[in-house]
């Protein structure tokens, strides 16, 4: 029964993001801005919200236990961004090793992807140095805090700010289908174009609810600690949005869109949800949160380095699904 709760809820979040991506294109369309902000910010923060949820639910209306809570919160913000930096990326070149080859090209849009990486690195790294700071060290850490939260306001007024030339320079949203409820009769305007976008967005958050219920069962009766769990089995769950997002987008040529909605919300999940952990929680440097800050930054700069050079090939993203596996292995092994 476990099993088949998890592909009925994986069946529902393939739907709702058909419905999602599609709202989003006529949007950024009509909005007249750029693929990077539909990527980067509208979709990504959109998708993000299933596994915002989680650590927020952990540490504020979890379990009496508050040692459980505080692992739950710590695995979830980690474990998000580790599996966008490695696994997702991974996922997402590898459905279109196919059509374009281990040497094909995967052209997103060069500025907004390493302005996305730039952020997330810097962010990143001041998070993974938190660990350090003493808990009754509560000035500096809730000034770190703080500085997360204005680095992401920062990372979205200039990707706003670039939205204008890119759109100039040929990057501009297109819909090259028509919008799902006009398949209804109803019409294609602002107000249809939110209605579809809230309707995408509840059956992305009810389906990655159902999956997560499903992935705990499952996981209770493997026996997995609660950090594991939170690091690795429920980010698989949560993710799914961005990973279906991105392999739909680049399958059909959207480069752009597809990995601004990765990188956007690794962004996003590696400020304001550290943020949250460095000031209401523990965040210590136990050895599986430490490993999975040296492997998400691992495959964050390696993809950066990749980017700035121009030629990012699909077998170069492979390294990216081997961190993973790397810090799979690292992890159980103990």
């Amino acid at each position: 029964m476990v099993f088949l709760t998890l592909f009925l809820m994986l069946i529902v979040i393939l739907v709702a993001a058909e419905i999602f991506t599609n709202a989003l294109e006529h949007l950024g369309a009509k909005l007249g801005i750029s693929e990077g902000v539909t990527g980067s910010l509208f979709a990504a923060v959109g998708t993000a919200l299933p596994e915002t949820s989680v650590p927020l639910l952990a540490i504020f209306a979890g379990t009496a236990n508050a040692q459980t809570n505080h692992e739950i919160g710590v695995g979830a913000i980690l474990g998000a961004p580790l599996m966008l930096a490695t696994l997702s990326i991974f996922l997402m070149a590898l459905s279109v090793y196919k059509s374009r080859g281990a040497k094909g090209h995967l052209r997103p849009e060069r500025t907004g992807l390493k302005r996305d990486l730039n952020y997330f690195i810097f962010a990143f790294l001041l998070a993974a140095g938190a660990l350090y700071v003493p808990h009754d060290s509560s000035a500096i850490r809730i000034s770190l805090g703080i500085g997360m939260i204005l680095i992401y306001v920062v990372y979205v007024a200039q990707t706003l700010l670039s939205s204008k030339a890119l759109v100039a320079d040929g990057h501009a949203t297109e819909a090259d289908e028509p919008m799902f409820l006009n398949k209804v009769g109803i019409p294609t305007n602002g107000y249809t174009i939110f209605l579809q976008i809230l309707i995408g967005l509840a059956l992305l958050v009810a389906g990655a609810k159902g999956f997560i219920g499903g992935v705990e069962e499952a996981a209770s009766i493997l026996g997995i600690s609660t950090l594991l769990l939170s690091l690795l089995i429920i980010p698989i769950a949560t993710e799914l949005p961005e990973k279906v997002n991105s392999i739909l987008w680049i399958r059909k040529g959207k480069d752009t869109l597809a990995f601004g909605n990765i990188t956007g919300a690794m962004v996003f999940q590696g400020t304001l949800l550290p943020a949250i952990g460095i000031m209401l929680t523990p965040w210590q440097p136990q050895s599986e949160v430490v490993m999975g800050f040296v492997i998400t930054l691992i495959a964050a700069i390696w993809l950066r380095v990749m980017a700035q050079r121009g030629q990012l090939q699909v077998w170069h993203i492979a390294i990216n699904g081997l961190l993973y596996i790397s810090y799979l292995v690292l992890v159980l092994s103990k």
